[in-house]
């Protein structure tokens, strides 16, 4: 088994504790809405939405992939942390035995703010993985957040 580690930092006009709200702590409502052709629903399989609970998160028709499981595995509503593992997934899971994620959110001086998402790849036994392997979730990862910024935008009071 290999461990592949990518770290990405990304900054927001989007004040932190907003951009959390929707990008974390309601996105199982707000991605559907924004983007029903990417996100079907998001299930809650186990537990109470904290720290152990499982969610399915259901694609949109045409999707490549028809589901992912997370487990979330740390939620932090005031230091603005949140970490989950990707445990479960139709195509995906041929060459993954499970994708860490730990984001963080801060405020930035000119009242937006900067973060940072750090992702932990491990592959299954024999399976090699490289940069340009995920380059393509990584493309979806930044569609979604920039999505989500952009509901933001158009819509001030959301979240606020």
């Amino acid at each position: 088994m290999a461990v592949v580690t990518f770290t990405e930092e990304f900054t927001s006009s989007i004040p932190a504790p907003r951009l959390f709200k929707a990008l974390i702590l309601d996105a199982d409502n707000l991605m559907p809405k924004i983007a029903p052709q990417a996100v079907k629903n998001v299930e809650l399989i186990e537990g109470d939405g904290g720290p152990g609970s499982i969610k399915q998160m259901n694609f949109g028709e045409g999707s490549q992939i028809k589901y992912v499981k997370h487990r979330i595995d740390a939620l932090d509503k005031e230091n603005l942390t949140y970490a989950y593992t990707m445990i479960e997934g139709d195509s995906l899971m041929e060459k993954i035995e499970s994708v860490s994620y730990e984001m963080k959110f801060e405020a930035s001086p000119d009242g937006g703010c900067k973060g940072k998402n750090i992702s932990t790849y491990k592959t299954k036994p024999g399976v090699e993985i490289k940069e340009e392997d995920i380059k393509a979730g990584k493309e979806k990862a930044a569609g979604v957040f920039k999505l989500v910024e952009g509901y933001l935008l158009a819509n001030p009071d959301a979240y606020a």
